[in-house]
């Protein structure tokens, strides 16, 4: 022991491989021991101090680059960069927990792409006995609505988990689905639609547009994205939703024109 430590043992001792404690010598952060007699270095105890404190502050996120300055620096100067370190250090701590509640809610479904409100709606849906197509759709189209128009998200969810409130609205929903089996010049589909406008237009609050909106030039596309979603599969719902803006449009709401 009074002739100090191999490079293996020192680097055991300390925590870290002969490679990293070579590295540390070529950066100039440790000064490599002089060679004993039989030519091998010797570490000891300044070489394996110098060592730990190295080894503990690149541990601790501060770049090696810097480490070299910072322990042959002042106190004061040494107090503010750990300062300094530990600001970053707590930065990258909330980063990853972020990160970390992201691939949480990749794990639970709908809570990667909605907020929590959302899938309390979806799972409202559900439980109210829609259909588990019916209840997907209207998954896309609040993904749709929030990444397209998130304008109107709020207003958009607001006027669902009032109509899960409402039993009429839930029937009057549960008929619309149930058209998509209807021919599209069915009677009916006439009936139901100017049904569902009258509920929507009990609180027109939540249909007005929000300002600005309608000076967008992409508005209405982006608009008509999210309240035709699907649509195009069902020429009986397209003729629905049809006639629902219509009697909207005629009641003085402002609807964009895809």
């Amino acid at each position: 022991m009074a002739d100090g430590l191999t490079i293996g043992q020192a680097a055991a001792y300390v925590g870290v491989t002969i490679k990293t404690v070579r590295h540390y010598h070529r950066l100039g952060l440790v000064a490599e021991p002089e060679r004993d007699g039989s030519g091998y270095r010797r570490y000891r105890s300044g070489e394996l101090f110098r060592l730990v404190q190295v080894r503990t502050l690149a541990a601790a996120g501060v770049p090696l680059g810097e480490i070299g300055d910072l322990l042959d620096a002042d106190p004061r100067t040494f107090a503010a960069t750990l300062d300094d370190v530990h600001h970053q250090l707590t930065e990258r701590i909330e980063d990853l927990i972020a990160r970390r509640d992201r691939l949480h809610r990749l794990d639970h479904g709908d809570r990667a792409l909605l907020p929590d409100r959302a899938c309390a709606v979806l799972d409202g849906l559900a439980g109210l006995g829609f259909a588990p197509d019916y209840v997907a759709v209207q998954r896309e189209a609040l993904v749709l609505a929030r990444a397209l128009v998130p304008e109107i998200f709020h207003n958009f969810l607001t006027r669902l988990e009032r109509a899960l409130d409402d039993p009429e609205s839930v029937e009057l929903t549960k008929r619309a689905w149930d058209a998509r089996s209807w021919e599209p010049d069915d009677p009916r589909i006439e009936e139901l639609a100017s049904a569902l406008a009258g509920k929507l237009l009990a609180d027109r609050t939540l249909l007005a547009m929000p300002a600005g909106l309608g000076n967008q030039s992409d508005a209405a596309s982006r608009y008509a994205l999210v309240n035709h979603h699907r649509e195009d599969q069902s020429p009986s719902i397209a003729r629905l939703n049809m006639l629902v803006e219509a009697d909207l449009r005629a009641a003085g709401i402002t609807v964009p024109h895809p």
